[in-house]
């Protein structure tokens, strides 16, 4: 199953998801993120990692690339496959790494908006693996999982930051607004930003929160007292990162104000759906040190 949907246009939030099975059990991938789905994947062709996370199931060769696999149904507890000649790996792109997430079943694409899928409970976001949404559909749910903290698991590398080289900075008069519905991230993004000295942060679970506080500070026409600037992720319920992007920059008054995207979606071929809109920036999670950088210019 290769990758031809046909891409969304930004900033309409709309969204593809890709449903797949552990167990009896769905859950769902944005289909931005896949490349490919395969299967019939001969075992003797995967290479086991020597003192990998348990999760990790090995590596194997595809299009002349070298690509680790993540067992997904050992990562959320669930028994083997009960036909493991079935299975399918799920090749994705994310954080500029392609993985292969081994699941039990695909099933279809369900096309949707984010306007439809809730956000859930923080008590389903503090669990080792964290469920960042919930497509409710007349047959079912289906969980969406935060991919960013499985493979944050994975690869503990993934999401160190240096920022040492940068020296000691005053930055506390500007006002960064971060939108991100990843728990562990926003938390992150806060604590980076507060160490590269911006200590007036303000935290929104999803980009219709961040857009309805930007309309408030509109109607003020005192924006520079709110926000400065906007970090915002793509994937998000009730409003995604391209949406609120287009929303703010076709603002009469919001539009001057620095929109930085910051997705693990930002690749080569999906950076033009960002440029469309209007975004000042695009950074490729988990660049940190590159989107403080970003910031530093973007606010001076």
């Amino acid at each position: 199953m290769a990758n031809n949907h046909i891409l969304l246009e930004s900033g309409t939030n709309e969204v593809e998801v890709l449903e797949f099975q552990l167990g009896d059990d769905y859950y769902g991938i944005n289909v931005l993120k896949v490349r490919e789905v395969i299967g019939g994947l001969d075992k003797s062709g995967i290479t086991p990692i020597p003192n990998a996370h348990p999760c990790m199931e090995g590596i194997f060769h595809i299009r002349n690339e070298v690509v680790p696999i993540i067992d997904l149904a050992k990562c959320l507890h669930y028994p083997g496959s009960q036909h493991p000649d079935k299975d399918k790996y799920i090749i994705s792109e994310m954080n500029g790494t392609k993985v292969a997430f081994h699941v039990h079943n695909v099933t279809r694409i369900h096309s949707t908006t984010w306007e439809k899928i809730e956000k859930p409970s923080e008590l389903m976001q503090s669990g080792e693996q964290a469920t960042v949404a919930i497509v409710r559909l007349p047959e079912r749910m289906i969980l969406l999982l935060d991919f960013e903290k499985i493979i944050g698991d994975m690869l503990p590398n993934a999401f160190e930051h240096q920022l040492k080289s940068l020296g000691v900075r005053e930055r506390s008069e500007k006002r960064i607004m971060v939108v991100e519905d990843s728990l562990m991230l926003s938390r992150l993004l806060e604590q980076t930003l507060s160490e590269a000295g911006y200590s007036q942060i303000r935290l929104f679970g999803d980009g219709k929160l961040a857009w309805e506080a930007l309309e408030k500070y509109a109607q003020t026409e005192q924006i520079e007292n709110n926000v400065h600037l906007v970090i915002t992720d793509i994937e998000m319920p009730q409003m995604d990162g391209f949406h609120l992007t287009r929303r703010i920059k076709e603002h009469a008054v919001l539009k001057q104000l620095p929109v930085v995207i910051f997705s693990s979606l930002i690749t080569d071929s999906l950076r033009h759906k960002g440029e469309r809109i209007g975004a000042d920036a695009q950074i490729n999670k988990p660049d940190i040190l590159q989107l403080i950088g970003v910031v530093d210019r973007l606010v001076r």
